[in-house]
């Protein structure tokens, strides 16, 4: 079994705050996988630390099967890697087509494959007319402009961090597609949302973080088997909750 992603004790401190604690991930190339947890679980700062935005405290994580600590390396890995981040950052002197132009050549891509990914990553995008700068997109164009951003290097290993949130239904059906013949051609998607029905329809593989700690991993068959995602969830984030979340003024 090839593993996309592995760490090993990973770990991140702020302060006395373990935001992500002794995280042991395996993630096998080509899946889907969907990292499900609660707000402040510790997604966010995984995903930072594989992709070498953030760097752990401790621990170690093997991305595209290179140790990313070797600076050499980890550029190599960075050239066949995506990435939707929480914050969405974007040059806004640019329009979309600047914008892509941009990484494309970030990534060190031939100028003739930068303009053909360009025109077919707008019009999938519904961009293609804007000729507006990024400045003046609202929330949900920047985060087509920028999913556009993340498969313009056709990548192995795609890092989605709620990539659906503020995008329109027929944006988000064309996004799904897109994801599914990613995996299908091979790539590995590791995806984070809240949305339980996306990540249990589109996903292979899941894992649920709670308090920087991942407390279930598996595939997505056990749960066809039997019961839900949401069921799984709240399992393992504490059902219990749920029962003193009520407003007074609502009950008998």
């Amino acid at each position: 079994m090839t593993l996309a992603i592995k760490t090993s004790g990973l770990t991140r401190c702020f302060g006395d705050l373990r935001a992500v604690d002794s995280l042991d991930l395996r993630v096998e190339a080509g899946k889907f996988y969907g990292f499900l947890g609660p707000n402040g679980a510790g997604k966010s700062t995984t995903i930072k630390m594989l992709t070498g935005l953030l760097a752990p405290t401790s621990g170690t994580m093997c991305i595209l099967g290179e140790e990313i600590k070797d600076p050499d390396k980890a550029r190599e890995v960075k050239r066949r890697v995506g990435v939707v981040p929480e914050e969405l950052a974007l040059f806004d002197n640019l329009t979309a087509r600047e914008y892509l132009t941009f990484i494309g050549r970030m990534y060190k891509m031939p100028m003739a494959t930068v303009r053909e990914r360009c025109r077919e990553l707008l019009t999938m995008m519904s961009l293609e007319s804007e000729e507006k700068l990024t400045l003046e997109y609202s929330h949900g164009m920047k985060k087509k402009l920028t999913l556009a951003a993340a498969l313009i290097p056709n990548p192995d290993l795609l890092f989605l961090d709620e990539p659906f949130e503020g995008v329109d239904a027929v944006a988000s059906r064309v996004l799904r597609d897109t994801l599914k013949r990613c995996v299908q051609r091979g790539a590995t998607v590791f995806l984070t949302s809240h949305v339980l029905d996306i990540v249990e329809r589109l996903c292979t593989d899941f894992g649920i973080i709670v308090a920087g700690k991942l407390v279930h991993q598996g595939s997505m068959d056990e749960i066809r088997a039997g019961g839900s995602l949401e069921e799984r969830f709240l399992e393992a984030v504490g059902s219990d909750k749920i029962e003193h979340q009520k407003l007074s003024w609502l009950e008998d």
